[in-house]
């Protein structure tokens, strides 16, 4: 089987070697489509793989389309939004992420913005401490209960709110589980946001929730700038001077928002939750593992479209 890595934003030397030798070895090949600035490319590139690997990259309908042999595409990462799940399961294509791998980079990075923020973006200043605040979590999958792991290291209050998540797991790590999202919010120090954009989930974090947080709170948000409301977001910025927000993927109105608020927000040049060395190897692998086990057993443990 031709196997495509398809990363506009290349893997880590490592994970490519890794990839690669852990296709060999399934008796599969790869082929490389890096670094491509033009869509036809990877249009062209898809006609005769039977998977894809890709990152950020987007698996649209028409590519899914022009990929005639294809059976499975990985997103190396936890999300999947990228890849249009009704378009590929219509074509019979099986959709997987790769769930845990970038979320010990996606954790230490939520947190390390909660440091940034509340010592005035290490600017001159009196900041605050994490110690003793509440952490509220929104979604407490695998990033979510790390990042409540690592705000107990910091003697932080843990809380989270997830619907999908059993009693007996909030029970097992000593996490409080809010009643609710409104109650989460309402009593969150440092909200920690980690749900996925979907048509439920799109622009419901705006005014009300934010306006609800206790003074001095801060929003981060590593997940997706989708789920936020970005005029409700201003605007409770506006009438809340002590709000903060930090967003490792920057809104459409950042340059407003940087001018209007200054160190009460803060926004990453581009999305970097999985970038670290450790991450991009580990998500590769794993991707590439996966298809090897679903060529050779048909394993669709972490399909996506089921």
């Amino acid at each position: 089987m031709r196997i495509l890595l398809a990363t506009e934003k290349p893997f880590a030397a490592e994970a490519v070697a890794g990839i690669k030798k852990i296709a060999v070895e399934g008796g599969h090949e790869v082929v490389m489509l890096e670094k491509y600035a033009d869509k036809q490319q990877l249009l062209d590139a898809v006609k005769d793989v039977e998977a894809i690997i890709i990152r950020s990259d987007k698996i649209t309908a028409d590519v899914i389309a022009a990929a005639p042999k294809l059976k499975i595409v990985v997103r190396a990462g936890a999300g999947f939004d990228n890849v249009d799940l009704a378009a590929a399961t219509e074509k019979g294509v099986v959709v997987m992420n790769t769930p845990g791998q970038n979320s010990n980079a996606v954790a230490e990075l939520a947190i390390g913005m909660m440091v940034f923020m509340a010592r005035t973006q290490f600017t001159p200043g009196t900041g605050t401490e994490l110690k003793g605040k509440t952490l509220g979590i929104h979604a407490y999958g695998n990033v979510g209960r790390l990042v409540g792991l690592l705000g107990k290291g910091f003697g932080m209050n843990v809380l989270a709110f997830d619907p999908w998540v059993k009693d007996e797991v909030f029970a097992a790590d000593g996490t409080e589980k809010a009643a609710s999202i409104a109650d989460l919010y309402a009593r969150s120090n440092y909200l920690s946001l980690h749900i996925p954009a979907t048509a439920e989930t799109k622009g419901s974090i705006g005014y009300d929730l934010l306006t609800s947080m206790p003074k001095g709170a801060t929003l981060v948000n590593t997940a997706r700038k989708e789920v936020i409301d970005e005029a409700g977001l201003a605007k409770a910025m506006e009438e809340r001077a002590d709000l903060k927000y930090a967003t490792d993927i920057a809104p459409e109105n950042a340059a407003e928002l940087a001018e209007k608020f200054g160190k009460r927000f803060f926004a990453t040049a581009k999305k970097m939750g999985a970038e670290t060395a450790e991450a991009n190897v580990n998500a590769g692998l794993a991707a590439a593992s996966q298809i090897a086990d679903f060529f050779a057993t048909g394993n669709v443990k972490f399909q996506v479209n089921k």
